[in-house]
């Protein structure tokens, strides 16, 4: 399973809609997430140049995309970026790989 971090911003309908009826977008984002076939591990209202961030577990990248998909196309959301993320164990698995691989690989312009 992977873990993928989004982050997006409301639209402006969708904050004055919040602000007329405040509401937890909580059980809404995790049942999307399940729709997918997907967890939501966390979902956190944020400050700064995004609104929120959800923390996702998947089995691969084509679920969380359907998942942004559904999400962005209501136009509640906007400026949706995901990322994912690796645990140290696996960057590690990631190192060796590219400590073998490295030694085949010719760099441009090292002319052999």
């Amino acid at each position: 399973m992977g873990i993928y971090i989004t982050q997006g911003n409301y639209s402006q309908s969708a904050i004055k809609g919040m602000v007329d009826h405040p509401e937890d977008r909580e059980k809404a984002v995790a049942g999307l997430a399940e729709s997918v076939g997907a967890r939501m591990l966390q979902y956190y209202v944020t400050t700064g140049e995004y609104d929120f961030l959800v923390v996702f577990e998947g089995d691969n990248l084509q679920d969380m995309v359907a998942a942004l998909m559904v999400a962005g196309s209501t136009g509640g959301v906007t400026n949706l970026k995901t990322i994912q993320a690796l645990t140290t164990k696996e960057a590690r698995a990631a190192m060796e790989k590219a400590k073998t691989a490295r030694a085949a690989f010719q760099p441009a312009g090292a002319g052999r």
